[in-house]
Formats: C-alpha cells, sequence, structure tokens
C-alpha cells in the first residue's frame, strides 16, 4: 500500500485522477479545423483548460499539469459536433488539456498553441463557462513581442527538421559508424569515468566562452540561443574548434585531446546514425511519401509559412488570426500539395524571419515587448478562487 502511494506521487498517472470533463472550463477544437485548412481524413484536435478540484492545490500529493491521454481526450466526445464525432472513427482524437497555471504561463511567453485556444473562432469552442469565458474575454493581456521569439522558434523549428529531413533525403547515411573508422580501438582505453569528466570540464570552459541568456525569460532566451548558434555556423566557426581550443585552454594534453576528439566525433556519428533510422522506421506513411514526391516534409512547411505569418500580424497589428479563411488558406494548401518547390519555400522563411527582425529593430512593434504580468497573476488568482468557490 504504501509502496502504490509513493509510486503515485513521484508518477502520476495519464488520467487525471478527478472528472476532468467536469473540471474542465474552456474547450476548442484546434490545429488544422481551427485554422480553416483541414480536410475529411484530417484527425480531430481538442485544446483546453481545467482547473483541478481544491485539494489538487492544498494538497501536497496530488498533481496536475496537462491531460493528454486518449481516454481523457474521450471524455469530451460528447461535446464534439456530429462531424466531428464522425471524423473521429475514421482517424482518432488528440489533445491536450491543460492545468490553468500552466496554461497562463504559456500564454504569457505567446506559445502559439496556447494563444490557439484563446483566440480562435468561437465556432471552434466547444466547452465555456463563466470562467471559460472571462479568460477569453482578457486575452489580450498575453499578448507582447515574445510573439517573435515563440512564434519565431517555433517556426525555426520548423525549418530545421525540413532542412535536416531533406538531408537525409538526398544524402541518407548508409554505413553504420564503426570505431574503426574514427581511428579508435575496438573498444576505448580511456575508462568511462575520465573520459566522462574530461568531457565535462572542457564543454564548462566551451560554456564560459558563449553569452549568458540565464537573466531572459524562456521564449528569448530560447530563441537567442538558437540564433547565436545558426550565427555561427554562417561565420564558420566551428564547433570543432571550440572544443578542440576549449580542451587546449583546460591543459588537454595534445595525445589524449586526440583520442578525447575522436571519441567524441565517433559519437556524434553515431547519434546522428541512430536519429536517422528512428526516423525513418517511425515516419507517417503518408507524410514519408510526401517527402520522396516533394523533397520535404509538406506538413511542416506549411505550419512554417502559418506561424511567420501570423508572428507578423501580431506584432505589426496586434491581432492574432487563427483562422486562415480568406486570408492565406489557400496559400497554405498549396504547401500542404508541394505546390512550392523547397527552395521558394525556404527562401520565402528566410525573408520572412529577416523581415520579423527588422521590425522588433525598428521598435515597430504595436503590441508591448512583455505581458502584463500583474494582470496576468491577478486573472489566475481570480479565476482560481471563483473556481474553488464552486
Amino acid at each position: 500500500m504504501v509502496a502504490a502511494r509513493y509510486e503515485a506521487a513521484v508518477n502520476p498517472p495519464l488520467l487525471p485522477g478527478f472528472a476532468l470533463r467536469a473540471h474542465t472550463h474552456l474547450l476548442v477544437v484546434a490545429g488544422s479545423r481551427a485554422f480553416g485548412v483541414h480536410h475529411a481524413d484530417s484527425d480531430v484536435d481538442v485544446k483546453g483548460v481545467a482547473i483541478p478540484p481544491g485539494e489538487w492545490f492544498h494538497g501536497c500529493l496530488r498533481h496536475f499539469e496537462q491531460a493528454t491521454d486518449g481516454a481523457a481526450m474521450a471524455e469530451f466526445l460528447a461535446d464534439l459536433e456530429p462531424a466531428e464525432r464522425e471524423a473521429v472513427t475514421r482517424t482518432k482524437l488528440e489533445g491536450t488539456v491543460f492545468e490553468i497555471r500552466k496554461f497562463l504561463r504559456l500564454a504569457a511567453e505567446a506559445n502559439p498553441n496556447i494563444l490557439e485556444v484563446l483566440y480562435c473562432r468561437d465556432d471552434e469552442v466547444r466547452i465555456m463557462t463563466a470562467i471559460g469565458q472571462k479568460l477569453r474575454s482578457s486575452r489580450d493581456i498575453f499578448l507582447s513581442a515574445r510573439a517573435r521569439h515563440t512564434f519565431g522558434g517555433y517556426a525555426t523549428a520548423q525549418l530545421k527538421r525540413i532542412e535536416t529531413h531533406r538531408r537525409w533525403l538526398l544524402d541518407p547515411p548508409n554505413q553504420e559508424p564503426v570505431r574503426e573508422a574514427f581511428g579508435l580501438p575496438a573498444r576505448t582505453v580511456i575508462p568511462a569515468d575520465q573520459l566522462a569528466a574530461a568531457t565535462a570540464a572542457i564543454r564548462t570552459r566551451v560554456d564560459d566562452w558563449d553569452v549568458d541568456l540565464s537573466a531572459l525569460a524562456e521564449p528569448e532566451r530560447l530563441d537567442l540561443a538558437g540564433r547565436i548558434a545558426a550565427m555561427v555556423a554562417d561565420l564558420q566557426i566551428h564547433q570543432d574548434d571550440r572544443w578542440r581550443a576549449g580542451a587546449r585552454a583546460i591543459g588537454v594534453d595534445e595525445n589524449f585531446l586526440l583520442l578525447l576528439d575522436r571519441e567524441r566525433r565517433y559519437k556524434a556519428a553515431r547519434t546522428q546514425w541512430e536519429m536517422y533510422h528512428r526516423w525513418k522506421a517511425n515516419r507517417n506513411v503518408a507524410r514519408a511519401e510526401g517527402e520522396a514526391r516533394f523533397g520535404y516534409d509538406v506538413k511542416h512547411g506549411a505550419h512554417l509559412y502559418r506561424l511567420l505569418k501570423m508572428c507578423s500580424e501580431i506584432l505589426l497589428e496586434g491581432r492574432v488570426r487563427v483562422w486562415r479563411g480568406g486570408l492565406d488558406a489557400d496559400v497554405i494548401q498549396d504547401i500542404r500539395r508541394g505546390e512550392w518547390s523547397y527552395d521558394r519555400l525556404v527562401g520565402w522563411a528566410k525573408e520572412a524571419d529577416a523581415e520579423l527582425g527588422a521590425i522588433c529593430a525598428a521598435r515597430a512593434c504595436v503590441v508591448p515587448d512583455t505581458p502584463d504580468t500583474a494582470a496576468v497573476e491577478a486573472l489566475c488568482v481570480a479565476l482560481v478562487e471563483e473556481a474553488l468557490r464552486g
């Protein structure tokens, strides 16, 4: 019994442990259906906000941040429209219901998936209590120039996936890395603890040369770190050179450095080999066929386009347009059909990203640099207290 209680506390179950539907205050249909670019075989995706019972706030053994399990999402089947329920029988129902504090933290960071819940059309809302209505009515307090880093960061991630997968498509690794190819013996001659200690010491020295971004909020920190890495790559200042310089700076012997460097490059090659084969084994069949036909993942390409367009609208207009019908839904569909070449998409994306940077540099944003955190905190307290009063 004690072991079971400990396990439940340390590793909470996938289902939240309370009646999720009864404590959900806002639920919307999200994804392609919210964007207006879905088709008959599109999955049904829902996102929502829940405020759990009081013991989840005041107690110490219960914890809930979000529910994503299929059984949890099935609680909302009856809330869907008939056509959506029918689509679920042919596809699947996916989604996430967030605990309100996590939802509001992500909203304050301008997380695209969260702003989608707040700004989708009323047509996509499936559950909305009085608390959910107040949340939607207060949505503008979350808008800020952080969208440059979150929407832009998500778009950059999509672009990196596209580029990596294209590299694998055009030049797939065809030989498993072996130690001998890196000038290494069949088994390492460096004890594991010594290898780990030396690697950690070098990594620490290399990190000391990097800009300290710890004072920034997470969206800005992650985005800026990625852009610095890209700039370093563009300037051809290779990570290999930095690593070797770091090793020499802490006095690593040249012979030992040579051996360490070979071990490191072998490990990196193994990691790439394993990533490639995991990607190949786990690819969706239809998307794999599309990649082979068009030379890149067109679904990632469509997301990349949409995210950059929405970011520009937030910065210049202070609006979050989730529904793309009448705007650029046709362009998004063109990309999904493979009508944009890889070069056209990547070229457009880089120009669009540069324009976003110029907007922020010129201080041309109509939204504040950061959200009103005091207003966010007050909203959270008010909504939680209202929910717990029952």
